[in-house]
Protein backbone atom coordinates (compact mmCIF):
# COMPACT_ATOMS: atom_id res chain seq x y z
CA UNK A 1 0.00 0.00 0.00
CA UNK A 2 1.28 3.36 -1.00
CA UNK A 3 1.53 6.39 1.48
CA UNK A 4 -0.26 8.56 -0.99
CA UNK A 5 -2.81 5.96 -1.98
CA UNK A 6 -6.71 7.62 -1.70
CA UNK A 7 -9.30 4.96 -0.91
CA UNK A 8 -12.87 5.32 -1.80
CA UNK A 9 -15.52 5.07 1.08
CA UNK A 10 -16.09 1.26 0.35
CA UNK A 11 -12.47 0.53 -0.30
CA UNK A 12 -11.45 1.82 3.45
CA UNK A 13 -14.67 0.16 4.77
CA UNK A 14 -13.28 -2.74 3.31
CA UNK A 15 -9.78 -2.71 5.05
CA UNK A 16 -11.01 -1.92 8.36
CA UNK A 17 -13.43 -4.67 7.56
CA UNK A 18 -16.84 -2.07 9.11
CA UNK A 19 -19.89 -1.22 7.63
CA UNK A 20 -21.06 2.32 6.20
CA UNK A 21 -22.83 3.93 8.95
CA UNK A 22 -19.71 3.01 11.18
CA UNK A 23 -17.13 4.39 8.58
CA UNK A 24 -19.35 7.52 8.15
CA UNK A 25 -19.35 7.61 11.95
CA UNK A 26 -15.53 7.79 12.49
CA UNK A 27 -15.39 10.41 9.49
CA UNK A 28 -17.94 12.29 11.20
CA UNK A 29 -16.25 12.45 14.76
CA UNK A 30 -12.90 13.40 12.80
CA UNK A 31 -11.63 9.98 14.42
CA UNK A 32 -10.33 9.26 10.55
CA UNK A 33 -8.71 11.93 8.42
CA UNK A 34 -10.31 12.43 4.94
CA UNK A 35 -10.88 14.94 1.79
CA UNK A 36 -13.34 15.93 -0.33
CA UNK A 37 -12.53 15.88 -4.30
CA UNK A 38 -15.88 17.92 -5.87
CA UNK A 39 -18.46 15.37 -4.65
CA UNK A 40 -16.27 12.81 -3.86
CA UNK A 41 -15.14 11.54 -0.43
CA UNK A 42 -11.40 10.17 -0.01
CA UNK A 43 -9.18 8.91 2.68
CA UNK A 44 -5.50 8.59 2.90
CA UNK A 45 -4.36 5.22 2.92
CA UNK A 46 -1.85 6.46 6.32
CA UNK A 47 -5.02 7.70 7.99
CA UNK A 48 -6.38 4.08 8.44
CA UNK A 49 -2.68 3.05 9.54
CA UNK A 50 -3.01 5.79 11.77
CA UNK A 51 -6.38 5.12 13.26
CA UNK A 52 -5.84 1.27 13.74
CA UNK A 53 -2.18 2.22 15.58
CA UNK A 54 -4.50 4.68 17.95
CA UNK A 55 -6.86 2.11 18.51
CA UNK A 56 -4.12 -0.37 19.66
CA UNK A 57 -1.99 2.08 21.82
CA UNK A 58 -5.65 2.85 23.75
CA UNK A 59 -6.62 -0.29 23.91
CA UNK A 60 -3.11 -1.67 25.61
CA UNK A 61 -3.58 1.39 28.55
Amino acid sequence: MRDDELLTVHEAMARLKIGRSALYDLLRTRRLASLTIGRARRIPAHALDDYVQRHLEEASR
